[in-house]
């Protein structure tokens, strides 16, 4: 109610003003973009040569680095892009799950040596 209050009422149908709030603090305690950022820095590293690495990110806080790292490890010898464009969930699947609406996968290969 109070951050309601601070930003306005929410529009119908619409996420509710403390939704982006609440998301900013859970980031923040939980330290995800601290992990996010060492996973994407060591895990590569651990895959078995045609092993894998697939993420799924939920906002563009999480997916730019994500993106980042893949196009870069992309453009070595060592790993491979699996899809050229973010993988985004179906209008299908989004009716049946709607939180999935914002999920981008990305996906590398380790290329076999």
């Amino acid at each position: 109610a109070i951050v309601e209050r601070a930003l306005g009422a929410h529009r119908r149908g619409g996420a509710h003003p403390a939704t982006r709030t609440f998301q900013a603090l859970r980031i923040a305690v939980n330290h995800e973009m601290e992990s996010l950022a060492a996973l994407l820095r060591d895990g590569p590293a651990l895959l078995n040569p045609g092993g894998r690495m697939l993420v799924i990110s939920y906002h563009s806080l999480e997916d730019r680095p994500v993106k980042e790292r893949f196009r870069d490890l992309a453009h070595t010898e060592d790993y491979t892009a699996i899809s050229r464009k973010v993988i985004k969930p179906s209008v299908a699947e989004t009716a049946r799950n709607p939180r999935a609406r914002s999920a981008k996968l990305r996906c590398i290969e380790r290329s076999a040596q």
